[in-house]
């Protein structure tokens, strides 16, 4: 591509599921970038590479790809919806000139759509809005629109961006409009997005002649070539084996030379010769790059402005395994093993901070799903460690300690509102507003504290019978206020170590809710379940039927048990209290006390 004019940056902003990824898929395959018989071979979300993208539904990481449209290469940036990963979002739409809002014709504007569109008009991007699932039973298209409308009232910073087009999509079927059709099942494609994309959407406005200069806005790593430093080229040129110099966060520069160039094309990198001013390329042989650092010209080297990451919210201990199981499931257990693993991450994960702690680790970063996705991703790798529970993250303004607050949005049927605002009432919850859906569902607002959010979404699943809808968005810090009340009741925990017997899960399930099955290792100290009571009861589970001339061993077999609730690692997360832990293993996740000797925890107690 040899004229910027002929490209266009575009990245994709929406709420969590109203159909990014979906889009992206038919804007790839209607662009010719696949052959035909390729194109069918692709899984449905293409751009969800990751295992847990797939298993979770929701994409984690953005991606950039490229397709051509007649003279045209559109760039195009595939974010994440949730709010924990907004990190991702922050620093990709440095890279665009504008962005496409894809906005639920059902659900309309909801939390995350407030903060990626807000973030996009700071930077002065370009609003295209398509409202997408336009054939659903329970559309309400024209108060979507108005909602829009509303939305960009509030959060634009300039009267120009009050002005934006908008189109109507089916992005599961592959079909757009201008104009919203009175037949839905005509014939159609994605035209009118590309069209708009060409003709809505500025091109990147650079100086081609002026001295190369290139802002790391992503990394990746490849066995063989090593780290790519990932970013929009801002001003120049840039050619394979150009002498560049690496200006660093604190200033530092360091002379090193580009060794290749990759362009985007469809889901593959193709080596190049060189990229001009507004393009998007890959560079190796610079492997001292982190993102948010500056690649310039070497007679001529100037910093860009680095990207300013929005603070973590919310910390956890993360450390090497201590119970007495440990090194049996996983194949990296040292503290130094860990440590390394986790500066490799703070690499490419840059809304994560990560602090020594003597022994383990204090990681920090936008949420539980942020931070569940990580440990996810390191138990997968072999790695064998212990979490404590989520901890929000109190910043010091003017000699006050504040702690950050969020603005949640509650869907629940009518039935069960009173449950929800009773549970969150407890969590000291403020209502700021309160509306019913198209559906006749309550849609409530409410302000309240981080910490209050950990382990309520289990609660109100619970309370509501699996139906709630919950999204949260940051909204700033307050004065920190009292500590919130214990919510959670008390655990059962082990008092031997052994295999659990049918025996005697049936005495413990009489006495509360059970996490494990017959025939599971257990240690003293482990929690097997969750108790009647708001206090402890220590229990043996590995108790065995005594046998007498009276009895046998095959009268065990007439043992019925309740099946038991496997938690999942979140659920885990959002269960353990200040004196828990859970231990991670390739294999496992184990729920346990902080300190597995029943004497030193009542001693503990007491202090």
């Amino acid at each position: 591509m040899k004229d910027p004019k002929n490209i266009r940056n575009v990245a994709i902003i929406a709420h969590v599921d109203h159909g990014k990824t979906t889009i992206l898929d038919g804007l790839l395959k209607q662009s010719n970038t696949f052959r035909s018989n390729q194109a069918e071979m692709e899984q449905h979300l293409i751009m969800d590479s990751g295992d847990q993208e797939h298993e979770r539904g929701i994409t984690i990481t953005a991606k950039q790809t490229s397709v051509y449209y007649g003279d045209y290469k559109i760039n195009i940036i595939d974010t994440p919806g949730h709010a924990d990963f907004s990190g991702e979002v922050e620093r990709t739409l440095n890279m665009a000139d504008g962005v496409l809002l894809i906005v639920d014709a059902q659900e309309g504007p909801m939390p995350q759509t407030k903060f990626v569109l807000s973030k996009a008009l700071e930077l002065g991007l370009q609003t295209v809005v398509v409202v997408n699932k336009i054939d659903k039973p329970s559309r309400r298209i024209d108060e979507v629109i108005d909602e829009v409308a509303d939305l960009f009232l509030e959060l634009a910073v300039d009267d120009s961006q009050l002005y934006y087009p908008t189109y109507f999509a089916i992005g599961r079927e592959g079909k757009a409009w201008k104009e919203l059709p009175s037949d839905m099942t005509e014939q159609a494609d994605l035209s009118p997005i590309f069209n708009a994309i060409i003709n809505d959407i500025p091109a990147p406005t650079v100086d081609v002649n002026g001295p190369m200069q290139l802002l790391v806005t992503s990394l990746q790593y490849d066995s063989f070539l090593g780290k790519y430093a990932i970013g929009r080229v801002t001003r120049g040129s840039v050619k394979k084996a150009m002498p560049v110099v690496l200006i660093k966060r604190d200033g530092e520069q360091v002379v090193t030379k580009i060794d290749k160039i990759f362009g985007y094309r469809g889901l593959n990198r193709e080596e190049i010769d060189g990229a001009i001013a507004g393009d998007i390329v890959a560079l190796t042989g610079v492997s001292d790059a982190r993102i948010g650092e500056t690649i310039a010209d070497r007679d001529n080297p100037e910093a860009l402005p680095l990207i300013d990451i929005e603070a973590p919210t919310i910390s956890i201990y993360l450390g090497p395994n201590t119970s007495p199981m440990k090194g049996t499931e996983g194949k990296f257990n040292t503290s130094r093993q860990i440590g390394d693993r986790l500066k490799r991450e703070l690499e490419t994960n840059v809304s994560l901070r990560v602090e020594d702690d003597g022994i383990g680790f204090k990681v920090s970063g936008r949420g539980e799903l942020h931070l569940s996705v990580l440990i996810e991703t390191l138990r997968r790798e072999g790695f064998e460690f212990e979490v404590g529970r989520p901890q929000v993250v109190t910043i010091v303004e003017d000699g006050v300690e504040k702690e950050p607050i969020e603005e949640l949005l509650v869907e629940v049927a009518q039935e069960f509102l009173g449950t929800v605002s009773q549970e969150l009432g407890a969590r000291r919850a403020a209502m700021v507003k309160q509306e019913q859906s198209a559906s006749g569902a309550a849609r409530v607002t409410y302000i309240l504290p981080t910490r209050a959010l950990i382990g309520l979404r289990n609660l109100l699943l619970t309370a509501t019978k699996g139906t709630v809808i919950m999204n949260s968005l940051p909204n700033g810090y307050q004065p920190l206020g009292p500590k919130l009340q214990k919510i959670r009741n008390g655990a059962l925990v082990t008092t031997e170590a052994g295999v659990t017997t049918p025996y005697a899960l049936e005495m413990a399930e009489a006495r509360g809710d059970l996490y494990i099955g017959p025939g599971v290792q257990v240690y003293q100290g482990m929690i097997v379940g969750l108790y009647q009571r708001r206090e402890d009861l220590e229990i043996n589970v590995c108790r065995a039927k005594q046998l007498t001339n009276m009895r046998s061993s095959s009268s065990d077999g007439t043992t019925q048990l309740t099946p038991f609730t496997n938690l999942s690692l979140e659920q885990c997360i959002d269960f353990i209290e200040d004196d828990e832990l859970l231990e991670v293993t390739p294999k496992s996740l184990r729920l346990r006390k902080r300190l597995l000797d029943p004497n030193q925890r009542k001693r503990a107690s007491k202090n």
